[in-house]
């Protein structure tokens, strides 16, 4: 079988004749359904409802679950070349195929009863629906311990009150994974996972942020006012809910990592181009020294950032500790990204600020990567904490 390697301490990091596959089937979706109207997308913060329905036919919604709920029952290392290559292009699409990856479908699939993943998994690994991960409240983003939506034990279900905000597929998901608080004098140890499904009485969605990037990716607020949610929708044992959501942001650290080296890479490679093509003082502005120094740096930065989320994607694939290295992939390669495009901007030039060259829009979508699934600062502090175990 025809393979490319690399090595690394190690490591090795073989894409097989499949992994290629699944990275240029994701490259030639990005550039012939994505690249067309993302502009458009951005400027309007339009929801790419017919891209993800497209998306969810190719089988990127569910890339890693198993054949048997509807899947593709791929590695994480095929999730993270084609979440590489759609960044590149949308990372508005990229985010949602991460959060409904990533957050949903792997928690859903690893902590999940038979009964939750017959009737919730298949349809969201088919893309017949996608899901929403609700962890972050107005006082409870970086402090995740710090639940005050609540889930009231009535005995055969549970009465949800409270804020969710920051959201992703806020408004357009069907399910629903929503952390609450059910016994609060046991702090985290009191913290459930609840399915919710959308349309349940009491359970409103607030308004779309209108945000800096990821524009058209659809951002909310969801507000519970006295939702009953049956027994049976609670993911574990009571009181499991903040560990499976710390369990899961681990893997969906190394998404986001694949998204920040996704965009970064998609800058380079436009400022490579444009400075082949762009001439100035008499020869393309890549003959200038200026120019090299930046695309060399960028290269650099980029393959290294690539090594590091190969690393974490490999190990979750192999069942070993990954923890500390999708935080390291997320720090720096979300680093990488705010760079590597403002640097893209750069080499662009005037051209840069305007939409019609996309690096704006990529600079713009950099910024979130270094927030979100936990910022930079609580991914050096998960870094510490693994180095001193």
């Amino acid at each position: 079988m025809a393979s490319a390697t690399l090595e690394l301490q190690g490591m090795n990091f073989n894409l097989t004749e499949e992994h290629l596959a699944v990275q240029e089937a994701a490259r030639d979706f990005a550039q012939n359904a994505l690249l067309p109207g993302v502009i458009e997308r951005d400027s309007e913060a339009k929801f790419p409802k017919e891209q993800v329905r497209q998306m969810g036919e190719l089988g990127f919604l569910g890339m890693m679950v198993s054949p048997d709920y509807g899947g593709g029952g791929m590695d994480t290392l095929s999730y993270v070349l084609a979440m590489e290559e759609i960044s590149k292009i949308d990372a508005s699409c990229s985010v949602i195929m991460s959060v409904n990856n990533s957050l949903v479908c792997w928690g859903l699939e690893a902590y999940g009863s038979e009964e939750q993943k017959q009737k919730y998994l298949t349809r969201l690994a088919s893309g017949e629906v996608i899901g929403a991960f609700c962890l972050s409240e107005p006082e409870a983003g970086s402090d995740a311990t710090s639940q005050h939506t609540t889930a009231e034990d009535m005995g055969d279900y549970y009465l949800l009150n409270g804020t969710k905000n920051w959201i992703t597929n806020g408004g357009s998901a069907e399910i629903y994974l929503v952390m609450a608080q059910t016994d609060v004098g046991k702090k985290h140890k009191g913290i459930n996972c609840l399915i919710v499904e959308k349309g349940q009485p009491g359970f409103t969605i607030g308004k779309k942020e209108d945000k800096l990037g990821i524009r058209a990716s659809d951002t909310h607020s969801l507000m519970f006012t006295d939702v009953k949610v049956p027994k049976e929708n609670r993911i574990g044992d009571d009181g499991f809910g903040f560990k499976f959501a710390m369990s899961t942001l681990n893997g969906g650290r190394i998404g986001i990592a694949a998204q920040a080296l996704g965009i970064a890479a998609g800058a380079y490679e436009l400022a490579l181009t444009y400075s082949q093509e762009r001439r100035a003082f008499g020869k393309a502005i890549f003959e200038h020294q200026a120019i090299q120094f930046k695309l060399a740096e960028m290269v650099t930065k980029i393959e290294a950032a690539r090594l590091l989320v190969y690393k974490a994607a490999r190990l979750k694939d192999e069942g070993k500790d990954y923890v500390q290295a999708a935080a390291m992939a997320k720090l720096f390669a979300s680093d990488v990204a705010m760079w590597a495009t403002v640097e893209a901007v750069q080499v662009h030039g005037g051209y840069g600020y305007v939409k019609e060259y996309h690096v704006e829009r990529l600079m713009r979508d950099a910024k979130i990567t270094q927030i979100y699934e936990g910022t930079s600062e609580i991914q050096k502090l998960v870094i510490a904490r693994e180095i001193t175990r």
